[in-house]
């Protein structure tokens, strides 16, 4: 009985052979022996895409349900023959694995190729002040982590010593390895160990890192504040994360933290302080003295018969962010003695009587 490749790996007639690989990637890893999966699942996928990844086999499977090789039957038909595959130890056309599994991990334990190297990103808190975080500024922050060695530069080399090539993959970067399985060897391609895909290592070893290039170590790091950052935000420091040899570093991530402040808090570009308003100077008006959040004291004016719930509104006191200023908002609330003289009782029924 003839099977059905396309069902086998879940792709119709119209797959693309992209779309063929993408889908055995995905089975082989779920069922591939070494990984505790179905032998005879394995071997079932593997023939689907040996016939449905190859263009002139496709097509003879498409109008006869089985391949030819040489006008006779290949053997497809009655049962898949690995030995067709130079993996599997025969001759015959080129079966890559580790070509098949880049980008996403070798399952046959490789790490995969074509990656470009990269360290790891990490993260860190920092608290600042509710001015700094209106005015901006710089942190000094010390952090450990995973970083370049400056005596070799990265290099791992003694300073001076001259590079050689690496005598564990001569140059290459990479090895390829062969690993028996039930079907069996299989061929993958991983980062050589030895020069960790340099293809050349030191004459001498840097005596600081061993010949590594990085190490953990305590650094000095200068974070820049943004003028108007609320609390919560993330700030992306490209290349400031772990160092790995031989790529680039990761980056680190600020999370911000704000103290909230005595008098102001922050409403997208706007400012926001209370002032307690006297009854009466609701009624007669005053001039009030108050300190901006760059500690500059401003006069301002609370006109006669200000509503004690009123906003005064100062333009361009607020945030400023990349030439754009928000307001300062003063909201006035009304404040009540707790005791009244005789006098002050006598003149507030005066003022009853006038009908205030």
């Amino acid at each position: 009985m003839t099977k059905n490749y396309y069902e086998i790996l879940g792709v119709d007639k119209k797959a693309t052979k992209e779309d063929v690989k993408k889908a055995f990637r995905k089975l082989a890893q779920k069922h591939h022996p070494d990984k505790g999966g179905d032998e005879a699942k394995f071997k079932e996928i593997t023939e689907a895409y040996s016939i449905l990844s190859d263009d002139k086999r496709r097509r003879e499977y498409d109008s006869y349900g089985q391949t030819f090789a040489g006008g006779g039957a290949s053997g497809f038909g009655g049962g898949f023959d690995p030995s067709q595959f130079s993996g599997f130890g025969g001759g015959g056309a080129e079966f890559d694995f580790s070509d098949l599994f880049e980008g996403f991990g070798d399952i046959f334990g490789g790490r995969g190729r074509g990656r470009a190297k990269r360290g790891r990103d990490i993260s860190m808190d920092v608290e600042v002040s509710f001015k700094e975080s209106i005015l901006g500024g710089t942190r000094s922050v010390l952090i450990t982590k995973v970083g370049k060695c400056d005596t070799c530069d990265a290099s791992g080399a003694k300073p001076g010593t001259e590079m050689e090539t690496c005598k564990t993959c001569n140059g290459a970067g990479r090895m390829h390895e062969t690993r028996n399985s039930p079907l069996g060897a299989f061929t993958s391609v991983r980062t050589c160990p030895a020069c960790e895909g340099q293809g050349s290592v030191p004459k001498e070893e840097c005596g600081t890192c061993k010949g590594r290039g990085i190490l953990r170590k305590e650094e000095e790091i200068k974070i820049a504040i943004p003028a108007g950052i609320d609390g919560g935000e993330m700030i992306r420091m490209p290349g400031m994360g772990e160092a790995i040899k031989g790529g680039a570093s990761g980056d680190l991530y600020v999370k911000v933290h704000v103290k909230p402040h005595a008098v102001y808090s922050k409403e997208g570009l706007n400012l926001v302080m209370m002032m307690p308003l006297k009854l009466t100077d609701a009624l007669l008006g005053t001039t009030a003295s108050i300190l901006t959040i760059d500690d500059k004291k401003l006069e301002v004016k609370i006109p006669p018969l200000t509503d004690a719930q009123q906003t005064l509104r100062l333009r361009g006191k607020g945030v400023s962010i990349d030439g754009t200023s928000g307001d300062l908002l003063i909201r006035l609330t009304a404040t009540l003695p707790k005791k009244i003289s005789g006098k002050a009782k006598k003149a507030i029924e005066d003022l009853k009587s006038e009908g205030l």
